[in-house]
């Protein structure tokens, strides 16, 4: 009989992996909160450009997780085994279709910035504020795309240090350049939200150059010769895409239902498009130790399986459903008494506004449970046993099924009141908690998918995995 010391032996992996993944996911939820703060001194219409601009990197950002982390389903579990060639071939492979896809944003960012904002609002005042905005980040899109491949194939190996630090370094140098431009301190120019974009996008060629360096001169088994990198038959790529695709096309559909919800608040006007940006990034700081773990669950999962160990696979994931709601309720407790009440009052915005950030926070509070057990089930269980295709099922439908008509229906059509939109929205996390519960329980998510011939290449170890017994 298995006792909770052992049902729990995995944690400490666990909190070794999460802990530099939530610092370096809260420093990017911070330099977000950072910028709606400084641009928010100059008035709504430029949160709202901000706001805008950012979305498209939104889209890209989750793209780009999708490359990564379907990549790093078969990155961890190639290190599983110790099979470092297979990692550098995932890696080489997310990198070419993460560059490729980050080059056609940049196109649209640069060549009709216009155009792409005005898909999100009618608000000419927030569109050309955000035109100059856009075309600056988007320059920055392909250095994002080979940070992130990176990031992934590193976190999948069990070095989460190295991109936590790097993000460190390439954040402080953002806020400080914002201060510096937006304002127009130290003698230059106050260039408002176009200074906030070229800070961004000098931030993001740094974090890129940080990493790089530091891959290639530790030598590990990130650090791919572009032989390696391009190494790579069509059996492998049919083999890879065939898992990876369904985690691309879940975050690009998953992105894309998420946008419409800030092209609803979009066009219920200005004020609300301002409070549900700032709820949302609020938000978002929230979920951070929750995201973190969800994503080292999928590496340590993906590790035992393609170790062997798929029974401590399967225990792990059955662990971690029955653990997460409480300490989420803990945290949705003190979102709705402490955070709601006081995050309004750091912003330069209405009364009006104000309230409606309180109203929205309060509301993520109380649906915190379900979101993070979503969280954790598809990003975390799901992709790292392999089950990318299911993943995507029960992450998409009640979105585009439930949760975008809901929003476009009580929003535009019926007119409501805003907290009444931001609530029948998310009523799509309760179906998917469902789906989500039945599929763990049934252990169909284990799926193995390095070849079975391999040999394990001794005297490189991670934090992450264990050596192969």
């Amino acid at each position: 009989m298995q006792t909770t010391a052992t049902r729990y032996a995995f944690l400490p992996r666990l909190i070794h992996l999460a802990l530099p993944i939530a610092l370096q996911t809260l420093m990017m939820t911070a330099l977000n909160l950072a910028d709606t703060f400084m641009v928010g001194q100059l008035g709504e219409v430029q949160i709202g450009a901000i706001a805008l601009g950012n979305q498209v990197f939104f889209l890209l950002m989750l793209f780009q997780f999708g490359v990564g982390g379907g990549g790093a389903v078969f990155a961890s579990q190639f290190w599983g085994r110790r099979d470092v060639p297979g990692v550098r071939r995932a890696l080489g492979l997310s990198l070419v279709i993460g560059v490729s896809g980050a080059a056609v944003f940049t196109a649209g960012g640069v060549g009709v910035p216009g155009l792409l904002l005005s898909a999100f609002t009618n608000d000419a005042r927030v569109i050309a504020t955000g035109v100059p905005y856009l075309r600056i980040v988007a320059a920055s899109y392909v250095f994002t795309a080979v940070s992130m491949g990176y990031t992934h194939a590193l976190r999948s190996t069990g070095d989460t240090h190295l991109p936590m630090y790097a993000t460190g370094i390439s954040i402080t140098l953002n806020i400080a350049g914002n201060y510096i431009l937006i304002f127009g301190k130290l003698g230059l120019p106050a260039l408002g939200v176009t200074g906030a974009a070229i800070s961004t996008a000098v931030a993001r060629l740094i974090e890129m150059i940080i990493i790089l360096v530091v891959v290639y001169r530790r030598r590990g088994p990130t650090a791919a010769r572009l032989r390696e990198l391009t190494d790579w038959d069509r059996e492998f790529a049919v083999r890879f895409l065939g898992r990876a695709s369904p985690v691309v096309l879940n975050e690009l559909l998953w992105s894309t239902g998420f946008t419409m919800y800030t092209v609803v608040f979009g066009r219920m006007g200005t004020s609300y498009l301002a409070a549900y940006n700032i709820a949302d990034t609020v938000g978002r700081l929230l979920l951070v130790i929750f995201i973190s773990t969800a994503q080292a669950t999928a590496v340590l999962i993906g590790n035992e399986i393609g170790a062997g160990r798929e029974e401590d696979a399967r225990r792990m994931g059955h662990t971690i459903m029955r653990s997460v709601p409480i300490v989420s309720a803990m945290v949705g407790i003190v979102g709705f008494f402490v955070v709601a009440p006081l995050v309004p009052h750091l912003f330069a915005v209405s009364a009006e506004v104000r309230g409606l950030i309180r109203q929205f926070l309060r509301l993520f509070s109380v649906l915190m449970v379900v979101k993070t057990v979503n969280l954790h089930v598809i990003v975390g269980i799901l992709r790292g046993g392999g089950d990318t295709r299911f993943a995507l099922v029960i992450d998409i439908a009640p979105l585009w099924i439930i949760g975008v008509p809901a929003a476009m229906v009580t929003g535009l059509v019926l007119e409501l009141a805003a907290p009444v939109v931001y609530l029948a929205l998310n009523f799509e996390e309760l179906t998917r908690l469902v789906a989500s519960w039945r599929r763990v329980v049934s252990d169909r998510w284990i799926h193995n998918l390095t070849s079975p011939a391999f040999e394990p290449l001794p005297g490189i170890e991670a934090a992450g995995a264990p050596p192969v017994e």
